[in-house]
């Protein structure tokens, strides 16, 4: 059994403030360590997101290591623990400042491999010291305080909240990567010295009272229940990210807020204090009935406030599900088993979504799968005292059984099955009854987890369900989840999230050559694409950054020469199947298509190798920062003939990108831009607003570009005062995001 929890006087006495900033400080460093490294890796390997899931499970298994690290320790003598801690701590300084090893991947690496190998060596011992610290501090603390060591589990919380925060919003900003790097190593050289501060306290050898206690198995049941409560919080923090990032919301630095979100839910449910923590557990079947609503949305009016629920949901879920872990805890003297209990179903629940989901399912279903075992965990106890005594009565048991079928009925009368016709009354009438039910159940795992799904299938499941079965509607890859939507006059749209990446008109073959979306006669890019053959001849050499549904091809003529780069081989083979999109079909049927990061591919290639060079890929949240810093835009120039032209897309809903392209006038770019509006009459065409940027070494050709297509259609775009230009070295999304319409 666990000790009691300290009293308020206790967590202010003097002995303890030494554990508790230990911890705070190691738990800090150890995610500040994380965005950071993954900036340093950015221009050396692109922004795939395969990059990053292979350094997230990177993570979780270094995690992992340190927590077992730090379990094989406690087993020994407190002062032998302590030297063996210290001296690879200092040893592990040699690997200081902290960054990545001097070596490039070769071209026919694999990813998945090569990523994981860079990242052990380069980070790995570090890494793993830094992580064992939380659970071996609280030891420590237990061996020499004698006091309950599991409250300090919220201050290893709180410093990892406040670390993620700092590097996005202050890091980041003000600090180029090779002083983060300085900054990380003297605060690891800050953290050792804790933790010998520490390692004074500690007695020669463990109390009498704990050895009993480490006799005693931990039953597999145990630990099994630790596993599960570690994983589901862990896989629905991820599989909540990905869905209000790609399906509600794309907005930068969101990623932020469910992580944080996530950490902050150990606070509460490991405090002291444990009204808190009461109070949430209580509460958190409703909370989560009320984020269930909005799993399937797909209303964009509506998706910032389903956004904000789901994040509350997560809160409140994550909360109670720790609780009771924290609850479930065992005597310290099995502490860093606990603790590695939870870090392996932490990892599996990371593995399921980063991983395994993408490769089972064509859309976010882990979330609300995740969200039914949450149901399940937190449905046992009703906070209606008269709900959980009919549950515990003996006719209880039937009536869960029987009310799985009659949910699942309900939900499917709601969408006019068995020959009832739709009828939205009849929708909202099953919905009312599905949201009533639910808590009825609570009380019940079965009858509540049965009941939450049937709403969420009710509630857009089923319609998202239909997608997935038709063939061709939905695809998912590593790189994100798109979707082929049909609009009544027929235009079909090729949507990532809340993200359109081409429309193509139908009805007849000269409707489905026609340019739509960013890319119309009016834009940037069409006005530039018009000029091509007086600005280089008829044979001039044409590069895309970016594939999207194909629609750039359909600008193409005879003697010219195109090529594009596309990082995700599920778009590729969605533009070339002419049964979804015919842009490639009918216009470029022979398109020259490499697959893998532009940037990487780019410096790569020879010498002024195309004349016009395109870059798309700065649509919705997800800006490749690394494909605008001032060492991308030098790879562009050297790929570009002399006298080349850059067109840059920098239509965006939540950045100002133009003073980020502005900024590289300084290197000797002429630079104009070109924000088109359409008419009435052309967005009846399905042509939207977009804004693009001409960029040359050579005024000339920006002078031409303006002559052939009317001067007055392109602005000069002034850089913004004090807005330095992105490097690889430094740069931050904060000074360009549009915090008002």
């Amino acid at each position: 059994m666990a000790t009691a929890a300290l009293h308020a006087g206790d967590l202010r006495a003097p002995a303890r403030v030494r554990f508790v900033a230990t911890i705070f400080a190691g738990s800090f460093l150890l995610f500040l360590v994380q965005p950071m490294i993954a900036r340093m890796a950015l221009p050396r390997l692109g922004g795939a997101p395969s990059v990053w899931n292979s350094a997230m499970l990177v993570y979780q298994l270094l995690l992992l290591a340190g927590y077992a690290y730090s379990h094989w320790l406690g087993r020994l003598a407190p002062r032998s623990q302590a030297a063996i801690h210290l001296t690879a701590f200092v040893a592990a300084a040699a690997m200081l400042p902290i960054g990545l090893i001097a070596v490039t991947p070769p071209s026919d690496a694999n990813i998945f491999l090569w990523v994981p190998w860079l990242l052990l060596v380069s980070i790995g011992p570090l890494f793993l010291l830094v992580s064992a610290q939380a659970p071996l501090i609280q030891r420590w603390y237990a061996l020499s305080a004698g006091g309950d060591p599991y409250p300090l589990y919220a201050a290893s919380n709180a410093g990892s909240f406040c670390g993620l925060i700092a590097y996005p919003l202050l890091v980041e900003p003000v600090l180029p990567v090779a002083m983060q790097r300085l900054t990380w190593s003297v605060g690891y050289g800050l953290l050792v010295l804790l933790a010998a501060w520490c390692a004074l306290r500690l007695p020669p050898k463990s109390s009498a009272t704990a050895a009993p206690a480490e006799e005693q198995p931990i039953a597999r049941s145990t630990i099994a229940r630790w596993i599960l409560l570690a994983a589901v919080p862990s896989g629905l923090m991820l599989a909540t990210t990905l869905h209000i990032t790609t399906d509600l919301v794309a907005m930068p630095l969101l990623w932020v807020l469910p992580l944080g979100l996530y950490l902050l839910s150990f606070t509460v449910a490991f405090a002291a204090d444990r009204r808190l923590a009461n109070s949430i557990c209580r509460l958190a079947p409703v909370v989560l009935l009320a984020a269930a609503y909005g799993v399937f949305s797909n209303t964009p009016v509506y998706a910032a406030a389903f956004a904000a629920v789901a994040l509350i949901g997560l809160f409140f879920v994550s909360a109670a599900i720790h609780t009771q872990l924290y609850e479930l805890r065992p005597d310290p003297a099995h502490l860093t088993a606990f603790y590695l209990a939870m870090s392996v179903g932490g990892a599996l629940g990371g593995l399921f979504c980063a991983l395994l989901a993408p490769l089972i399912f064509d859309w976010t279903y882990e979330f609300p799968i995740l969200v039914v075992a949450a149901a399940w965990i937190l449905g046992a106890n009703s906070p209606f005292p008269w709900l959980q005594n009919f549950w515990r009565s003996g006719g209880a048991p039937r009536v869960a059984r029987w009310s799985i079928p009659v949910v699942l009925l309900i939900a499917l009368l709601g969408q006019g099955t068995f020959g009832m016709g739709y009828s939205p009354w009849l929708v909202t009438a099953a919905t009312m009854i599905l949201i009533a039910l639910p808590i009825l159940a609570i009380g019940n795992r079965v009858a509540f987890a049965a009941a939450v799904a049937a709403l969420m299938l009710a509630t857009g499941g089923w319609s998202k369900i239909a997608l997935s079965v038709e063939p061709g509607r939905m695809t998912r890859s590593f790189f994100g989840i798109y979707s082929i939507r049909t609009s009544g006059d027929g235009t079909r749209m090729l949507v990532h999230g809340t993200t359109i990446h081409g429309m193509q008109r139908h009805g007849s073959p000269e409707l489905e050559r026609y340019p739509t979306s960013y890319y119309s006669y009016g834009s940037g890019v069409g006005l530039s694409m018009a000029a091509a053959p007086a600005l280089f001849g008829n044979h001039a050499r044409i590069d895309v950054v970016g594939l999207g549904a194909g629609t750039l091809a359909c600008y193409s003529r005879p003697g010219q020469s195109w090529r594009f780069y596309e990082i995700d081989p599920a778009v590729v083979r969605i533009a070339r199947n002419p049964k979804q999109f015919t842009f490639l079909s009918r216009c470029l049927p022979n398109a020259q298509i490499a697959i893998g990061d532009a940037r990487l591919t780019l410096e790569h290639s020879p010498p002024a190798s195309a004349d016009i060079l395109v870059v798309d890929a700065f649509s919705s949240d997800s800006v490749p920062m690394h494909l605008l810093t001032r060492e991308a835009f030098r790879a562009y120039r050297h790929h570009l003939a002399p006298g080349g032209l850059l067109l840059v897309h920098i239509s965006n809903r939540f950045l100002d990108l133009s003073p980020v392209v502005a900024a590289q006038e300084s290197d000797g770019w002429t630079v104009k831009l070109r924000a088109f509006v359409p008419s009435v009459q052309e967005n009846g065409k399905w042509q939207t607003a977009s804004t693009w940027v001409a960029m040359s070494p050579s005024p000339v050709t920006i002078a031409r570009l303006e002559k052939g297509s009317g001067a007055d259609k392109w602005a000069a775009l002034q850089p913004r005062p004090g807005f330095a230009a992105w490097t690889d070295d430094h740069a931050s999304i904060l000074p360009i995001i549009k915090w008002t319409d």
